[in-house]
């Protein structure tokens, strides 16, 4: 067995310094029952435990959190898998059907060239092996809004397999200690998605969409080496990222376009892995954080307490902020594997193997595809530590948060500041906005030219620093107005007279004997008191720095 080795996640948490322990996976059960919207299917991850290295409190036995995931993106393609429905969130229920999505009899698939493109891509992306031929397969089970009876899935030999995902966890109590950490990624699979089914409580009616139901999702199936909320959310934060630098995926989870599903189990170190839930459906990264964690201390509590964890499947009830049951999973559903009969395998090429005398517009170059790979988000992020002296952190919350880096580039382009102090009023100040008033980026009121034009007023010194926040705060509820408009109306220009402001330097040092005294002795507080006296005998106009160097100079004299 591989020695143990630590892995900081998650602070706070009794589970978060884990060890990896190589030597001991299971398989995990299949789902049985139905739900009522969405992704169903049956989960194939693989557990693998991880151990806490901190101590227990007294009385108490340490846990080990094993948290694996399964990630199905909506492929961005104009039309639907194996039809040429249009693909268009929000339409009128049941207007992008075609005979083959209602499952008439007669229609047979086409396959969608592109949605074949987005699986090589992402699979080439996340450093996966791209298999050269892969099979389909019907996955057969009954719901309503699954017309055919089955789904159209990879479930023997996937596109592309054995992958990695690299990404930054920010840790420490100002989250400024980066460490990038790796889930190991099992396989990634095209697949047909379902319809929706809606529900009418007040009627106790089901009624069913199937615009959904074709269209092309990448399964994306990750190996079980997260152990936190945090962790799980910060990964698929990351292959959001990547999915819409390819262009693969605008994997909006608002919009139904990623969802997750989180495999979760808790057991003490050295002993059998723990009876796990899933928990379904998860649309956002916040509530993907929050499920993970409840569920983790919920099963750690039930324990504890003499109970037992059912295998089962429960969803998140974010309202409530806890996990709910759904269905148990007792009775092993026998999904009937069987080949997709009218889809022959599907078979790709690279430059080595490909035939001379093959049609470009009828075969896939793998090679092809991996040189029109764009720049993705990890490149991005060292070029901007390189390019503009900021901190790794910084790299990473300036992709996080979704148009932010557009906007930073923006004022870049537009200030004659340095780039630390664009990124310091980007990052604090403006994101600290936006997220008191829950505001997006495109939401924003302070355009980044206004903000541009701003830090230009404080780099050439028209402005002190607290004066360039009161503009900022005035931009921020005022519509129409330029900064330059706001310091001239406030009086707001830093005092340029250096003999006024000497005489009031010596004036409140007259006035002030004692803070005089305390500040010949070396007390630190006493020189910011005087600077802060002079300033506010200013309005705030004056310089901080020059108020200094002119109350040194009179009391050396």
């Amino acid at each position: 067995m591989a020695a143990p080795v630590l892995r900081w996640c998650c602070p706070g948490r009794r589970w978060a310094v884990a060890c990896l322990n190589h030597g001991s996976y299971h398989r995990r059960g299949t789902p049985t029952g139905s739900r009522s919207s969405g992704k169903r299917g049956q989960s194939s991850l693989a557990q693998q435990p991880l151990v806490t290295a901190q101590k227990p409190r007294k009385g108490e036995q340490d846990w080990a959190a094993v948290v694996g995931l399964e990630i199905h993106a909506q492929i961005s393609s104009n039309s639907k898998l194996f039809s040429g429905s249009q693909v268009l969130f929000a339409a009128p229920p049941n207007s992008l059907v075609s005979f083959f999505d209602a499952s008439l009899p007669g229609t047979l698939p086409v396959l969608n060239r592109r949605c074949v493109e987005a699986a090589v891509m992402t699979g080439l992306a996340l450093n996966c092996h791209i298999n050269k031929k892969s099979l389909f397969d019907r996955k057969h089970y009954f719901y309503a809004d699954l017309p055919a009876g089955y789904q159209i899935t990879q479930q023997r030999l996937p596109i592309a397999v054995n992958g990695s995902l690299a990404y930054s966890l920010c840790v420490g109590k100002k989250q400024t200690q980066v460490i990038n950490k790796t889930v190991r990624i099992k396989q990634i699979q095209l697949e047909q998605d379902s319809g929706k089914s809606l529900h009418d409580d007040l009627r106790s009616e089901t009624l069913v969409d199937l615009n959904r139901a074709g269209v092309g999702l990448l399964e994306v199936v990750l190996e079980p080496d997260l152990s936190c909320g945090e962790e799980a959310a910060t990964a698929v934060r990351e292959l959001q990222l990547i999915l819409q630098a390819l262009g693969t995926s605008q994997a909006n989870m608002a919009e139904g376009q990623l969802r997750v599903d989180a495999n979760i189990s808790v057991h003490h170190p050295g002993e059998p892995l723990g009876v796990r839930t899933e928990v379904k459906n998860l649309n956002s990264a916040r509530f993907l954080a929050r499920a993970i964690d409840y569920e983790i201390q919920r099963q750690i509590n039930e324990l504890e307490n003499g109970g037992e964890i059912v295998n089962e499947t429960r969803s998140f009830d974010y309202k409530l902020g806890c996990t709910v049951p759904m269905r148990d999973k007792e009775g092993k559903q026998d999904y009937r594997f069987i080949p997709e009969p009218n889809l022959p395998p599907l078979l790709l090429y690279d430059s080595a193997s490909l035939p001379a005398d093959a049609d470009p517009q009828q075969v896939i170059n793998i090679d092809q595809i991996r040189e029109q790979l764009p720049e993705l988000p990890s490149v991005t992020r060292e070029k901007l530590v390189q390019r503009y002296g900021m901190l790794p952190e910084h790299s990473v919350t300036l992709l996080n948060e979704v148009g932010l880096l557009e906007f930073f580039q923006n004022v870049i382009k537009e200030t004659r500041a340095e780039p630390k102090k664009v990124t310091s009023w980007v990052l604090n100040i403006f994101l600290g906005f936006l997220k008191q008033q829950n505001l997006t980026v495109s939401e924003s009121p302070v355009t980044p030219s206004a903000l541009a034009e701003l830090l230009n007023l404080l780099d050439r010194k028209a402005i002190s620093s607290a004066a360039a926040k009161q503009v900022f705060e005035e931009l921020w509820q005022t519509e129409g107005k330029s900064p330059t408009q706001i310091v001239t109306e406030k009086r707001l220009e830093l005092l340029q007279d250096r003999a006024a402001l000497e005489q009031l330097c010596r004036t409140t040092l007259e006035e002030h004997p004692q803070v005089v005294m305390d500040m010949k002795k070396g007390n630190p507080r006493a020189v910011n008191k005087l600077i802060g006296l002079v300033r506010k005998a200013t309005l705030s106009r004056a310089d901080p720095t020059v108020i200094k160097e002119i109350l040194e100079r009179e009391l050396s004299s």
